[in-house]
């Protein structure tokens, strides 16, 4: 079977990456036609926004079968492996079925491509995919995650129960659009008639995008801040102890084994998600806080500040913007106590690498710049020249290839100081490949 997975990549990959749009939901809205609607066989939780995604969605999969419903789940990118995009009752589907499902799609696949000016992408093909596994399987929802921006994102052929919109920031903005206002308009495309809209805190321009589509289409407004939020956190060793405000009342003692201010309010809005997709609220009060804390604590996402190795410390994440870098670099503060930290950093290109090189030289002694196996990376000698610019000459090393820069910056990590208190780690970043590849190399499993 191996065999047979390693062929369906080949010919997936073959195809336009998901770096290269044109957009259009025509090509999916084929495929979907032709292998009988299978979308709609099946109510969808919807989530888009710029950071954060892909974790809440996994939090509301976690919670949704924590109720004991059958959950289909799909999120991009992957970090190792193309099933993890495809995951069915909390595990990604297996290779024979992966290669089953796309063995069975790929004729009408192949038609779409004919009848068009473009061929269908590796995402839309993944999407096809996902849609017509989940209602085979079949699922009682599906999870489904946004690939990038919204009305127009291959996922959007959904009319989604709840619409989810994670913080709105820079990102992918040849695309989505100049500013904050402009891309959250384009995420609201998700947002459909008569759904409930779960908005976690925006900023002034993104939320009035987003409040102004769900007026326009009579659709229900849940925000952060308003009917839900984050009441109170503690530090806890591996995460973290919440109190939340949901859309049916308090839930007090939650743990969540992640770490971070922006992680906690993930969870916050995943479960108001929840809470609206079950129907529950101030007039029905909480669901279940015996099956929210289990699932809760129960919550992983790879590559999203994840400790894979000690002594010392080795954390990869994924963050790919400034945004989602702030972020990261203030759960480090709150949540490790690093007497010094070494950085290993790998981006593509399109990225505002400067916003990110300068939150990362507020915490990183050290900068080890490398590149990831993708072809829209930025060669290391290019990040060098960024990095030198923020931290300076001395605190940069460039070491083009990922595993060997692991090794060098393990090694200055190991030479520093080490105490009781917190002693020295590393930081991998930068990119979701760049996070993946090192998982692999560290041992990591999907």
């Amino acid at each position: 079977m191996s065999s047979d997975l390693t062929r369906v990549e080949q010919e997936l990959l073959a195809r336009w990456p998901e770096t290269r749009l044109e957009p259009s939901l025509g090509r999916i809205a084929a495929l979907v036609d032709l292998l009988g609607n299978p979308h709609r066989a099946y109510p969808v939780v919807h989530v888009a926004g710029t950071n954060g995604k892909t974790t809440t969605a996994r939090m509301v999969d976690e919670l949704l079968r924590g109720f004991g419903l059958r959950v289909g789940r799909f999120t991009s990118p992957h970090l190792q492996s193309v099933r993890e995009r495809v995951v069915l009752d909390g595990e990604p589907v297996s290779a024979e079925r992966f290669v089953e499902t796309y063995d069975d799609i790929a004729p009408y696949v192949r038609m779409v491509d004919a009848a068009g000016e473009h061929p269908m992408s590796f995402f839309e093909v993944t999407v096809g995919l996902a849609y017509a596994l989940f209602a085979e399987a079949p699922v009682d929802v599906a999870v489904v995650e946004v690939g990038m921006g919204g009305t127009w994102d291959a996922t959007n052929v959904v009319d989604a129960r709840v619409a989810v919109v994670t913080p709105v920031a820079l990102d992918h903005s040849e695309y989505l659009g100049p500013d904050v206002a402009t891309i959250a308009g384009e995420k609201a495309g998700v947002i459909k008639r008569d759904a409930i809209a779960v908005l976690a805190h925006q900023q002034p321009g993104a939320l009035d995008a987003l409040v102004r589509r769900a007026v326009e289409v009579e659709a229900v407004v849940a925000r952060e801040g308003t009917e839900f939020g984050v009441l109170d956190r503690k530090v806890a060793v591996g995460g973290q102890q919440l109190r939340l405000q949901g859309l049916g009342g308090e839930y007090d003692d939650v743990y969540l084994p992640l770490f971070g201010a922006h992680q906690a309010q993930n969870a916050a809005t995943a479960l108001a998600a929840v809470e609206a997709f079950l129907g529950a609220g101030a007039a029905t009060g909480t669901v279940d806080v015996e099956t929210v804390r289990a699932a809760f604590a129960a919550v992983r996402s790879p590559g999203r500040l994840e400790r894979v190795r000690t002594s010392p410390t080795v954390l990869v994440d994924a963050a790919h913007n400034p945004a989602g870098m702030a972020a990261t670099v203030e759960a480090i503060r709150e949540s490790f106590d690093f007497t010094r930290l070494v950085g290993v950093v790998g981006v593509v290109h399109g990225k505002d690498v400067e916003g990110m090189l300068r939150e990362l030289e507020t915490v990183c002694a050290e900068l080890v710049v490398t590149q990831n196996t993708s072809p829209r990376a930025l060669p290391a000698d290019e990040l060098g020249a960024l990095a030198v610019d923020v931290f300076g000459a001395d605190r940069v090393s460039v070491s083009p290839r990922l595993p060997e820069a692991l090794t060098e910056a393990i090694e200055l990590a190991e030479a520093g100081p080490d105490d009781a208190l917190g002693g020295s780690g590393v930081l991998v970043t930068g990119s979701v490949v760049t996070a993946g590849e090192a998982r692999t190399i560290l041992g990591g499993t999907p």
